[in-house]
Parts: C-alpha cells; sequence; structure tokens
C-alpha cells in the first residue's frame, strides 16, 4: 500500500472523528478528537512554554490508561476550559471513567496563543466551554482544513496558519494519521519563497506540488515571528495495538516531523506537544513495528502542517487577520 488513506486526514484510522467549534469574531477555536469508545494515548512535550490540561495522567505508570477525547484549542489559558465543554457533552452521553457511582469524562487538553491575532478578546464570560461543546457536536470524519478550529486565528512566521491532517496506510496494513493546528514561531516555508520545508515528503500535490526550495535559499537566515505569539499542537493516531509506553515513544518520534516542517522548530516561546493515540484495533505492534510507525507518524505530522497553511485563508483575507507577509513584525 504506502500511500495515504482515501480522505487523507486522521480519520482514516477507522473510528476516529474530528470536530471545530469557532468563533469569527473571537478569531479562535476549539478542536477535539473524539471516538465512540475510550482510546489509549500518551504524549512528549519539547516546547518551551506549553499549556496543558490533564496531561500528566498519560505517562505510562499512571491509573487511567485511555481517554475519551483530546482538545486542541485557541485563547491560552483560557483555551484549556474547552475541555469543560467537552466534559459536560461526553457525561450527557454517558461518557467517562466509572467512579463512585459517577461517570467522569478523560479529556486531556492544550492550548496555543492567538490572544494577539486581532480578534475581539473583550469577553465578560470564557468563551472556550461553548467551543469545546460545538466542536464535540460536530466531529465526523470529514472535517474541514485551514482557518478553523483551533487553527481559526493561527498564523506562523510569515503567513497564516491553521488546521493541518494527513495520513498513510502501511504495507503491513496499519493505518497512521496526524491533526495538527500550526501557530509555530517560525515559518512553515523556505524565506520568504512559497517552498514548503516540508516538500520532501509531499505525496501527489497534497499542498502546491512546487517541491523544494532552490538550494540557496536554505542559507538564509530563518523567520520568525514575535515571541510569545506561537505553539504548535499535534495528535498522531493510529489502528495498531500501542501500550502507553509504546505511545509515548510514537509521540517522541512524530516530533520529527515538526522539526522538518517548521523552522525554526520546539523554541523557548513555542509549547509544541505532540499527543499520541491508538484505538487498538489491528495487531499488537513489535519493537520493530515501532519503528515504520515513528517514521510515518513524523512524515504524516510534516505533511500535516504544510496542508494547515496550503489551506488557510491567506493573510488579510479576514478583516480582522493583521498579519501579512510583507508587513510581519519581525525578531
Amino acid at each position: 500500500m504506502n500511500c495515504p488513506g482515501p480522505r487523507n486526514l486522521i480519520s482514516d484510522v477507522a473510528g476516529l472523528r474530528v470536530g471545530h467549534g469557532q468563533d469569527a469574531r473571537l478569531l479562535s477555536g476549539a478542536t477535539v478528537l473524539v471516538a465512540d469508545a475510550p482510546f489509549g494515548a500518551g504524549l512528549h512535550i519539547m516546547g518551551g512554554a506549553p499549556g496543558t490540561r490533564e496531561t500528566e495522567l498519560l505517562a505510562p505508570d499512571r491509573l487511567v490508561q485511555e481517554v475519551d477525547a483530546i482538545v486542541l484549542s485557541g485563547g491560552s489559558a483560557f483555551g484549556l476550559d474547552a475541555a469543560s465543554g467537552v466534559m459536560d457533552g461526553l457525561r450527557a452521553q454517558g461518557r467517562g471513567f466509572a467512579v463512585a457511582g459517577q461517570r467522569v469524562p478523560i479529556v486531556p487538553a492544550a492550548i496555543l496563543f492567538d490572544l494577539a491575532n486581532g480578534g475581539a478578546k473583550d469577553w465578560e464570560a470564557n468563551p472556550y466551554p461553548a467551543l469545546g461543546r460545538a466542536a464535540l457536536d460536530a466531529a465526523s470524519p470529514d472535517f474541514a482544513l485551514g482557518s478553523h478550529g483551533a487553527g481559526l486565528g493561527a498564523t506562523t512566521a510569515t503567513v497564516s496558519g491553521g488546521i493541518g491532517s494527513a495520513s498513510w496506510v502501511l504495507d503491513g496494513g496499519a493505518t497512521v494519521g496526524a491533526l495538527v493546528a500550526a501557530n509555530p514561531v517560525g515559518s512553515v516555508t523556505v524565506g520568504q519563497g512559497p517552498h514548503f520545508w516540508a516538500a520532501p515528503f509531499e505525496w501527489n500535490d497534497e499542498f502546491g506540488g512546487l517541491g523544494p526550495a532552490p538550494r540557496a535559499d536554505y542559507a538564509t537566515p530563518p523567520v520568525t515571528k514575535l515571541a510569545r505569539e506561537a505553539t504548535t499542537l499535534a495528535i498522531v493516531a493510529t489502528d495498531a495495538a500501542l501500550t502507553q509506553a509504546q505511545l509515548t515513544r510514537l509521540a517522541i518520534a512524530a516530533h520529527d516531523g515538526m522539526a522538518r516542517a517548521i523552522v525554526p522548530s520546539h523554541t523557548q516561546f513555542d509549547g509544541d506537544i505532540v499527543f499520541a493515540v491508538s484505538t487498538g484495533a489491528g495487531a499488537r505492534a513489535t519493537a520493530l513495528d515501532m519503528v515504520g510507525l515513528g517514521h510515518a507518524a513524523a512524515t504524516c505530522l510534516a505533511r500535516a502542517i504544510a496542508r494547515a497553511v496550503f489551506h488557510a485563508d491567506p493573510p488579510g483575507h479576514m478583516t480582522q487577520r493583521p498579519y501579512s507577509a510583507a508587513h510581519l513584525p519581525l525578531d
């Protein structure tokens, strides 16, 4: 096989669904990954400024080994409350960890910084719980890329960021997918040109087919945007049956894809995080299988980051959006 799944989305991992909740005036939103049943999850953080909720329980030695959903949100620390809306929705469905006669949905979350993107941030009540609930209600195997959900107000150093996704089916039959909200300090394209850093990993012109940048462009110093306005959030998924320790290792491997697609990545001002999830529907992965799964996860993530930008609204397309390639404030 060795090609993308039919949707070229993380939902090619059977059973996974993605939904977006967003507010155009706020210029921000939330994105949720959910399935019909709890799924295994691990994570790894390489950014210097992460914002997270319920992530400590994803360590391999913790009591709870599965989660009900994962939330990616804008809004900086305010956006962590998007998980509350998702929890309320899942509880209403009877979902959650059974304890003391109650159901407690397990919903880890991570946030990116989009408070300075020009949207209206003058709310009195935190809008993110409602955005999280809306994202859950909208969850589907088919979902939009680009300027939607957690990626609505996202930017990169030179162009708009956004939501991206990609998938890959391995020869052995396992499917791997990636979902990302790309909002990095660094650039997804080389210099001020249109060529993506992830170009060597592109499949069938999925983000424009321009190929790698001319060799001279790689000597140009990397372009960055103002510090504290960043973070790339990602989820990689597979149907291979993985332990929580293996999921942690898959998340670590997937960070290579972030470094291939964003320059610079994992800075002190980014909260870069990768969640890794498994539906467990496939065969148990061996140590050797993990090599191929890790490579596929990293490749899918690099492609997803480029697709996020390729499908995003151009800078200036929305009247509130202040960034443009010509006038972007640089460090």
